[in-house]
């Protein structure tokens, strides 16, 4: 049965199994080998540790580029680029020190808006204010983009 979540008026449905227990190697090899998808939470006990950038459009290497560009321009210099599940899927990890809601959709939006003026909008930035707590995930990733 999947897991219904009703927010702000509107009805989610849970993407992924919950499970309690943790990671075991033989799951990591399993997702590794894309066999299943092992889902993390961003928001935990109401703060945030990572920002996340999704990338899913056609240029990876151009918005690869982009994004290095632009986080020596605004100063983050800490941040990794990583692979998701398909050759189009980036994600870039942005660590932050117990950030809550309001202050990470803040800075995202400064950052998306400085993605908009140099290419098409075909990311999304979790967490993200507009999505319930159980939507503001994120894939494990499966390697290193270079």
């Amino acid at each position: 049965m999947v897991e219904k979540i009703e927010f702000r008026n509107r009805t989610f449905y849970a993407k992924f199994e919950k499970i309690n227990q943790p990671l075991e190697k033989q799951i990591i090899k399993e997702h590794l080998n894309k066999k299943i998808t092992i889902a993390s939470p961003l928001i935990k006990d109401g703060y945030i540790n990572n920002l996340l950038l999704i990338y899913k459009g056609d240029d990876g290497a151009k918005f690869y580029h982009i994004v290095k560009q632009l986080f020596t321009a605004i100063k983050i210099e800490k941040y990794y680029i990583l692979k998701g599940k398909s050759e189009k899927h980036i994600q870039v990890f942005i660590p932050v020190h117990k950030m809550d809601l309001d202050e990470a959709t803040k800075k995202l939006q400064v950052i998306s808006r400085s993605l908009e003026l140099k290419l098409p909008l075909e990311w999304q930035t979790l967490p993200n204010i507009n999505l319930p707590i159980d939507y503001n995930i994120f894939t494990l990733p499966y390697e290193i983009y270079e």
